[in-house]
């Protein structure tokens, strides 16, 4: 029995070294490809739901009136018109006048997914085929309209999605969080691209037309998905559209989480991931080396040098991914803290069927659909 718990591990250990290096791959993969030459200046739509007044709110929408490029609109969308969000829209658009904004008052969602709702509004009133669907918390720099509009001079591209560098708030549950993300969470999208192709999308910025969303089913289509992110990708894949991983790196801010919040978001995450990708989701046993390395030596002390190996690449691939990818120094502390934490939220999103989500209580569907259960 020894014996084959030791094989199991080794076995274990072995898969991990061998994804941390399809990492590292996938990565110089991603930063090999050339970005388009061509240019464009087809008119853009940019679609931002608000709720509420995140952290540095302000600051991330500016980010988006300073576009370098010579003709896009924004719309924004809240739910009532008493939403904090309110006042920082219409103080920028006071201060830019001169760039085309709308802001649209929803009222209650008749949508589960009440983002989707939002964003079916503000396509509606869009003035414009290429759109730039993109969450309140994001941050960018003023090329961010002129690249992505270069990379649908490819008539057969249908979605782009934005890879994105997480920014923690000063907690320690934020920074810890933004470890994860940059230099576990972009490893799996770079593996899976470079496998598989991109058969998806991921937030929290995304570009498509509206003529292929409208092939799709549109957003009515998407409302009962709690990851509408990335069925919109899965279904414009489906549908023979092109995917692509864009080569523009957007900034998430995640804000500054407490305790409860953090463990909040990350059950419902895992638990929406596994119901998106079920087999995908068993698979990330692999990408966690960390944990099955001090599992490997506390049950068979003598793996110890392959545990040491498995822990040494998976350094070299959040290195490469972090710095190379995104740009970003991480916090080399944080990594063995953020790497358990995630191994026991893995484990966590095989049980239950809740999330919380802005305050509403849903239950999730094994196809990856929810249902509101109260307000």
């Amino acid at each position: 029995m020894t014996s084959l718990i030791t094989v199991i591990l080794l076995a274990l250990l072995a898969g991990t070294v061998v994804y941390s290096l399809l990492a590292v791959v996938a990565a110089y993969r991603y930063l090999a490809v050339t970005r388009p030459a061509a240019t464009s200046s087809e008119p853009i739509s940019i679609l931002k739901p608000l709720a509420g007044a995140d952290l540095d709110l302000e600051s991330n929408l500016r980010t988006f009136f300073e576009q370098d490029y010579p003709a896009f609109e924004l719309l924004f969308a809240v739910r009532e018109p008493g939403d904090p969000a309110v006042s920082v829209v219409e103080k920028l658009r006071r201060e830019y006048a001169h760039i085309p904004a709308q802001l649209l008052v929803t009222g209650e969602p008749p949508y589960p997914n009440a983002k989707a709702f939002s964003l079916d509004r503000m396509s509606q009133a869009a003035a414009n085929d290429l759109v730039v669907m993109s969450d309140s918390d994001t941050r960018v720099t003023p090329t961010l309209l002129r690249t992505v509009s270069a990379e649908f001079v490819d008539k057969n591209l249908g979605v782009s999605t934005c890879p994105y560098r997480a920014v923690p708030g000063p907690s320690l549950w934020s920074r810890l969080e933004a470890t994860g993300m940059n230099t576990d969470f972009i490893a799996g999208i770079l593996v899976a691209r470079m496998l598989e192709g991109m058969k998806f999308a991921v937030g929290p910025t995304i570009v498509a037309r509206r003529s292929v969303l409208q092939s799709i089913g549109g957003f009515e289509r998407l409302k009962d998905y709690l990851a509408e992110d990335f069925v919109l990708g899965k279904f414009a894949a489906e549908a023979g559209h092109g995917v692509i991983l864009s080569s523009y790196v957007i900034e998430h801010h995640i804000g500054d989480s407490n305790l409860a919040e953090n463990i909040a978001h990350r059950l419902r995450w895992a638990r929406s991931t596994r119901r998106s990708r079920p087999a995908g989701y068993a698979g990330q046993l692999l990408t966690m080396p960390v944990p099955l390395a001090l599992i490997a030596c506390a049950v068979a002390p003598r793996l110890w040098p392959v545990s040491l190996l498995t822990v040494a690449v998976r350094a070299i691939a959040a290195y490469v991914v972090s710095a190379r990818v995104l740009r970003t120094r991480i916090n080399w502390l944080l990594v063995p803290i953020e790497d358990l934490l995630g191994f026991i939220f893995w484990i966590s999103g095989f049980f239950g069927k809740t999330v919380v989500w802005r305050g509403r209580r849903y239950r999730l569907r094994a196809d990856g659909r929810f249902e509101l259960l109260s307000q």
